[in-house]
């Protein structure tokens, strides 16, 4: 069966309370087409996994001002002052996790390990309500790992059987991201047949994929530009 969808094929798979890692730091490595498509679906009470919600009426942004946002779980949401105004306005539910916190969540959630100790926010508000344990004379704050219904992330190349390249800091979430969703659709800009990529190259063996969709985006300086 092959993993090759339309964003429309793919993004069916999200169901309305569905929780989405979606991967990116703002519009960088994000899956853009991916993200479009959902803004055209009939779904809703979506809880967001992602570092933020891309920017004002883009990226995410664009789910966020449709109303499809239940919760947002991520770390720097100051690129888009609209989630803070709907935040205020009780419109969203948010989850601050520092940077590197959610990043281990997600590696553990792909791990299958149900969660761990660390040091980071021991003491502060981001530690309330958690179990505190003492280890070796050091306070640890417990942290549950992080999993999703549905991953959808960002390479830079795939074969056909879903194995994946990514470019430069693309690699920020995306690959541990594709460890952590029961269903991954992995965006990307360029399709090749099996054994084409080097297994040194490789960084997400297909086996973490479940759906390769042809991206419609790339990325410039002087921001994002429709090229198919």
């Amino acid at each position: 069966m092959s993993k090759l969808m339309t964003a429309a094929e793919a993004i069916r798979k999200v169901k309305s309370g569905d929780t989405i890692m979606v991967g990116g730091f703002g519009l960088v490595g994000a899956p853009l087409s991916l993200i479009d498509q959902l803004t055209k679906e009939e779904v809703n009470n979506l809880t967001i996994i992602s570092n933020n919600l891309g920017e004002p009426g883009k990226g995410l942004g664009m789910l966020l001002r449709q109303g499809k946002v239940k919760e947002a779980v991520g770390s720097y949401f100051t690129s888009n002052r609209e989630v803070g105004e709907n935040y205020n306005e009780g419109k969203i539910n948010i989850r601050l996790m520092p940077q590197g916190t959610m990043a281990e969540c997600i590696r553990a959630g792909g791990a299958g390990i149900g969660g761990y100790y660390t040091k980071t926010s021991v003491g502060t508000k981001l530690g309330e309500g958690k179990d505190v344990r003492e280890i070796d004379g050091q306070m640890y704050v417990f942290e549950k790992a992080l999993h999703a219904n549905v991953s959808i992330i960002k390479a830079a190349k795939a074969d056909t059987l879903g194995n994946l390249v990514y470019y430069k800091t693309a690699r920020n979430f995306n690959p541990a991201m594709a460890t952590a969703g029961d269903f991954v659709i992995a965006e990307v800009d360029e399709i090749v047949e099996a054994g084409e990529l080097s297994p040194e190259e490789i960084v997400t063996p297909h086996l973490f994929v479940d759906a390769i969709v042809l991206s419609q985006y790339q990325l410039t300086r002087d921001g994002v530009v429709q090229t198919r």
